[in-house]
């Protein structure tokens, strides 16, 4: 399959490129590249700029800080919805924080500087990047919120239902490390936790693979930021 149908095939699973008008689409389209994005895939560094940006079409990207006595923990959640990197493009500030693939997936690859060229020469690319930064924003607020107000269970349903929006599969499969550092707690916590909602027969854990049995009562289960995210996100796109 030519390179051109190969990249138009994987465009509408990319919400921010399916946003776009055909013209802005084609722009961006003919500077990347189609990649896969095998899990721990690196894409960007702490303190470092990075030399691309990214439409993911399939997988989890995770926004991971890290403190000096080695702890870390989940900050963001980047997937099929937006750009990797878009914080980046508006601005020369370097991120402190470190972003890597936490479930395989495949995306369009971009270089930085093609992707900041095109947002200054395309009105609409601006706008539309600057509406997803904006709304990232807000999300982050609401997590850094959920993270201090809401318990484990709760968070961890919360999680759960974010990660399969972007996925939009039953299957879930993740480490019990990354779980840990998304949660802010121990191993041990995390067993605990997910051990809960298997019994109550919301999902189904073994070993980080987290299978959902039952979305309805997980999202009773959840806390409302998964809601409030959900609607952010969502009128980003009803605004195309």
């Amino acid at each position: 399959m030519p390179r051109s149908q190969r990249i138009q095939k994987t465009l509408s699973k990319n919400l921010f490129l399916s946003c776009l008008s055909p013209a802005n689409r084609e722009l961006l389209v003919k500077r990347s590249t189609p990649v896969a994005l095998p899990i721990r895939t690196e894409m960007y560094h702490p303190e470092q700029p990075p030399s691309f940006a990214y439409f993911m079409t399939s997988g989890i990207a995770s926004v991971v800080t890290e403190m000096p006595e080695g702890e870390s923990a989940e900050i963001g959640m980047q997937g099929r919805d937006g750009i990797v990197g878009a914080l980046q493009v508006i601005g020369p500030v370097v991120s402190p924080a470190r972003c890597f693939v936490q479930m395989e997936g495949t995306g369009l690859r971009i270089p930085m500087a093609e992707l900041r060229s095109a947002f200054r020469e395309s009105e609409e690319i601006q706008r539309r990047i600057l509406e997803l930064v904006q709304t990232e924003a807000m999300v982050l607020g609401q997590v850094a919120g959920c993270h201090r107000l809401h318990t484990s269970e709760e968070r961890l349903s919360r999680w759960l239902l974010m990660a399969q929006d972007q996925t939009q599969t039953e299957l879930l499969e993740f480490t019990q490390e990354f779980l840990a550092n998304m949660l802010g707690a121990r191993r041990a916590t995390v067993t605990v936790v997910a051990g809960a909602l298997q019994t109550a027969g919301l999902i189904e854990y073994h070993r980080g693979h987290v299978r959902v049995l039952n979305r309805k009562r997980l999202e009773e289960a959840a806390c409302d930021c998964y809601h409030v995210i959900k609607a952010l996100r969502g009128e980003l796109y009803r605004k195309a």
